[in-house]
């Protein structure tokens, strides 16, 4: 699948100061980008009330996600207590 970052999720990446939480994002990149399927991706849970958004939950934080036809849209990584607030 096609996969697209926006420019709070970028923003959100850089406050991390944890490698091996980095490593765990890096790998859940990786493995959307070689899906064929959306549904092909581990742990993603689809958001109630919502058609198109999604989660990945990351310890603690939590990848907010939006589905467009053949592409991911990596849209936040926030804390738990707060993702919620500003995704979707």
């Amino acid at each position: 699948m096609k996969v697209k970052f926006e420019s709070a999720f970028a923003k959100d990446l850089q406050k991390i100061k944890d490698k091996k939480l980095s490593e765990q994002i890096k790998y859940v990149i990786l493995e959307c980008k070689k899906a064929e399927l959306f549904n092909q991706v581990k742990n993603v849970k689809k958001l109630t009330g919502y058609n198109n958004f999604y989660r990945i939950k990351i310890r603690d934080y939590r990848i907010g996600l939006e589905i467009q036809e053949d592409t991911i849209i990596f849209t936040r990584f926030l804390h738990r207590k707060d993702i919620y607030k500003y995704f979707p």
